[in-house]
């Protein structure tokens, strides 16, 4: 008898101070193969809920009031930096993306978003591929 396990859903912590927008993507991803494992609502609550947690991703909003997203990032890189971080931004935010990247992200996503592109972003992510390679959003940047 073979006691082989299902294949393991990927592990994702969101981040971000809107419990709606949490609670949005935490549907999503759920309903398509992702185990959320924690939510946090500031930066030092995703820094925090990383160093527990160690998720395969993190979703990150970038203007979060306190800390931001990009100085959670760096603190995150800094003391794991293979980890996986995909920023969330409003349109119109574009310097602050780019910041993100330079701090660590591995991609963005930009508001709103659809349940197609926040999977493409992610898949990719998890598969290592360069920044924009899925053309989900590349051109927005």
């Amino acid at each position: 008898m073979s006691n082989s396990k299902p294949h393991k859903k990927p592990t994702v912590i969101i981040v971000d101070d809107v419990a709606f927008v949490r609670s949005t993507l935490s549907k999503i991803l759920s309903e398509n193969g992702y185990e959320v494992i924690g939510e946090a609502s500031s930066g030092a609550e995703a820094i925090e809920q990383f160093n527990k947690l160690t998720p395969d991703l993190i979703t990150m909003d970038i203007v979060m009031p306190k800390m931001s997203g990009i100085e959670a990032a760096r603190k995150i890189m800094k003391a794991h930096p293979s980890a996986r971080i995909i920023m969330i931004s409003a349109m119109g935010q574009e310097s602050l993306v780019m910041e993100a990247i330079h701090a660590g992200a591995r991609d963005y996503l930009l508001k709103p978003f659809s349940s197609e592109e926040i999977l493409k972003t992610l898949a990719h992510v998890l598969q290592d591929r360069p920044l924009g390679s899925q053309g989900a959003h590349a051109a927005g940047a």
